[in-house]
């Protein structure tokens, strides 16, 4: 069985690729199934518009057409075999409450509903003191002359409502679209309304999971729903994947990269980004709509489709500039507080590198007639390694380190959303008790046994701050935040603190740094200075130290008997 069609009832001028099946009769396979397709009139797990879309507009010529069309079926085809956004459904009832002030409002909804479709409550705005849940079970704390009254229902229409009764799912304003679309969004969602998972997450590298103090709740802050909730006494996250719109912010702002995206995760975006070698990537979110948008695509413009429009972090961004070796065109009316960070941080370490940007945004038509005119390739700038299922932090550190190579191109500013840092420690007063390693899960603080030392990679280093917070010496560590340093050593493992080990005075078995030794010692000197066994025993090892006490006991419990005779 054929996994790729193309259906088009006016024909093609030439052939496509064996692997895809070209019918302009829609007759012919109407009852068969496939995997990729370039149109939703046929059954398809995937409906590629970006197919149409190149057709229509691509300036290249035929036998690069047909050879650039199958790299888009193969594209989509790898896109979904590594997509991760499992769908769901949930139950809905008929239950619906009606929110308005407007009697105008009120009569227009019910002449546009049958009454048997729905089991309808109404109560006025000022009624509503809080909503929770999600769509097909949401309850609503109603102010009943004066007493709290709740009301349970499975889907809500509100008039001009405001911004926290619409960050459920469930809950429509029909001055947002209107009383018809809304009404036939209510009829579909009832018996059962699907959604699919937007977002994975990794707690083992989260930078507020399970921290004693609040470092890092980025993914929180941006989401405009309440897809994401923390909970500030255990620092643990909640996701309601039925209530993520799956715009991606959340994973843009994701310092460490604990948060992907589903649909198309960093090894997906590395996989599709590998069929771009020696075109121009234009990257467009699906809200675009391709379908009606026209566009005179030059030569070797080739288009780059994607679900979310904010998901794109700094390591996607260099990964596609790399395995295109051009600059990227990302159309798109809105920039997340993330990818705009990260456009600007790949940019300027482009303008440093190579005197151009890296990426060029186009917010309109207009401005993407412009870009499409300008982008072009740059030089000396592919690269490739196999990066799966490394790290955001780490995958970005190896293409940045490719950039810079042997040269000393300065410093950039990271930002308010996209962090990077340099860790700085004294080491007079560190006692290498690499309580600052245990506090960073990013793997940037390491400690190497074979020298006693305590070592930085600033490439890998997210700025959280949590070892500074964690340090329990006084002026010893601090973090000079948001700078990425585009030298050579930005990329290796750097020595912050060096020590001895401290031999035990009985055995002679190092147990400790010398500085940590000597730091007890001098604190516990004064208090033991009357007992020299005592004294002795802050240079023991953990074996020693109760022999000697206890040895000490027996001593002076002796000595005490033969005084008494």
């Amino acid at each position: 069985m054929q996994e790729f069609i193309y259906y088009n009832p006016n024909g093609l001028d030439f052939p496509l690729n064996e692997e895809i099946l070209v019918t302009n009769n829609i007759e012919d396979v109407k009852e068969q199934d496939f995997l990729i397709s370039n149109t939703s009139d046929v059954n398809a797990e995937v409906n590629a518009d970006e197919i149409d879309f190149y057709l229509k507009n691509t300036k290249d010529p035929v036998a690069t057409q047909i050879e650039n069309i199958y790299k888009l079926y193969e594209i989509a085809a790898n896109k979904y075999d590594l997509a991760q956004d499992i769908s769901y459904s949930q139950e809905v009832s008929k239950q619906l409450l009606l929110i308005t002030n407007s009697q105008d409002s009120y009569n227009d909804f019910l002449a546009c509903i049958n009454p048997e479709d729905f089991e309808l409550f109404f109560i006025k705005e000022e009624m509503v003191k809080s909503i929770s849940g999600m769509i097909g079970n949401l309850n609503v704390v109603v102010d009943d002359e004066g007493k709290d009254v709740d009301l349970n229902v499975s889907q809500i229409v509100w008039f001009d409502a405001k911004k926290e009764g619409m960050k459920q799912s469930g809950c429509f304003d029909p001055l947002e679209s209107s009383i018809e679309e809304v009404v036939s969004q209510l009829k579909e969602n009832i018996n059962e309304y699907s959604y699919k998972k937007f977002t994975t997450y990794d707690s083992s590298i989260c930078q507020y999971h399970e921290r004693r103090e609040e470092i890092c709740s980025k993914c929180e802050e941006v989401c405009p729903t309440v897809a994401i909730t923390k909970d500030d006494k255990t620092k643990t996250l909640g996701f309601s994947q039925i209530d993520c719109h799956g715009c991606g912010g959340c994973i843009s702002v994701c310092p460490s990269g604990a948060m992907d995206y589903a649909p198309s995760n960093r090894n997906s975006i590395y996989e599709m980004s590998k069929f771009y070698k020696n075109t121009h990537p234009l990257v467009i979110p699906e809200k675009m709509n391709m379908k009606d948008l026209s566009a005179d695509l030059k030569e070797n413009v080739l288009p780059f489709s994607i679900e979310g429009e904010k998901f794109l972090d700094e390591s996607t961004f260099l990964t596609l500039l790399q395995l295109s070796g051009s600059q990227v065109i990302f159309y798109s009316d809105f920039i997340s507080k993330g990818s705009g960070d990260a456009i600007r941080i790949v940019n300027d370490i482009y303008q440093k590198k190579y005197g151009k940007d890296a990426i060029i945004v186009a917010m309109d038509e207009k401005e993407l007639e412009e870009a499409l005119k300008t982008v072009s390739f740059v030089e000396d700038t592919y690269f490739n390694f196999n990066q799966d299922d490394l790290r955001k932090r780490e995958v970005f550190s190896h293409r940045l380190q490719k950039i810079v190579g042997d040269e000393d191109l300065g410093q950039v500013q990271t930002g308010e959303h996209v962090h990077y840092g340099q860790v700085k420690v004294n080491e007079d007063t560190c006692t290498l008790c690499l309580v600052c390693v245990g506090a960073c899960n990013v793997d940037a603080l390491q400690a190497d046994a074979s020298d006693n030392t305590l070592r930085l990679n600033p490439s890998l280093c997210t700025a959280c701050g949590y070892c500074e917070v964690s340090c329990p010496e006084a002026d010893c560590l601090t973090i000079e935040k948001d700078v990425i340093n585009l030298q050579p050593a930005w990329f290796k493992e750097s020595i912050l603190a060096k020590d001895e080990l401290f031999p035990c005075v009985e055995c002679g078995v190092e147990f400790a740094t010398k500085k940590s030794v000597e730091k007890i010692a001098k604190m516990m000197a004064p208090i033991f200075s009357a007992d020299p066994v005592k004294e002795r025993s802050l240079y023991c090892c953990a074996d020693c130290k109760p022999k000697i006490m206890m040895q000490n006991y027996y001593d002076q419990k002796n000595q005490g008997m033969t005084n008494a005779r």
